[in-house]
């Protein structure tokens, strides 16, 4: 018997695939379970239309990260901090800031996403890697001053 897999399944396969298994097994536990549909020609071409449907989703999605990409490397922020003696900062600049300075440029990026290149104790230039799709990781200039 054929069926498709709804859901990822161990050692049989992941969602989407068109496997086959023993009749009792499709019959008897997957598509009760809802684990599974029957492979017939309408179920077969509504996968083949779902997967095309997500190619092009995903393509979408990678031209959008690059398109981010690019806006975020060309990005120069700034961070007004209080400081005590010698311009050291109280406490140090986190990644929330960040994502919450590039909210006010109304670009949004998951504060998870954002991670510091190295510890923030001083004023000072420092960068900041964001994790978008895959390998790309543009990183963000940002300036950390004096509040007034």
């Amino acid at each position: 018997m054929k069926v498709i897999l709804k859901e990822d399944i161990d050692k049989l396969g992941s969602a989407g695939d068109l496997v086959a298994v023993k009749d009792g097994y499709g019959r008897n536990f997957l598509i009760p379970q809802k684990k599974a549909v029957l492979a017939t020609k309408g179920a077969i071409a509504e996968l083949e239309l779902m997967k095309k449907r997500a190619a092009i989703q995903a393509d979408l999605t990678v031209k959008e990260a690059k398109d981010l990409a690019k806006i975020l490397e060309a990005t120069s922020l700034t961070i007004s901090v209080t400081t005590g003696e010698d311009d050291k900062i109280h406490g140090t600049v986190t990644n929330v800031q960040i994502a919450e300075a590039l909210q006010e440029r109304e670009i949004f990026v998951d504060r998870r996403d954002i991670s510091i290149d190295s510890d923030v104790k001083v004023l000072g230039e420092y960068t900041a890697t964001v994790s978008l799709l895959g390998d790309l990781k543009p990183t963000v200039k940002f300036w950390v001053v004096k509040d007034d």
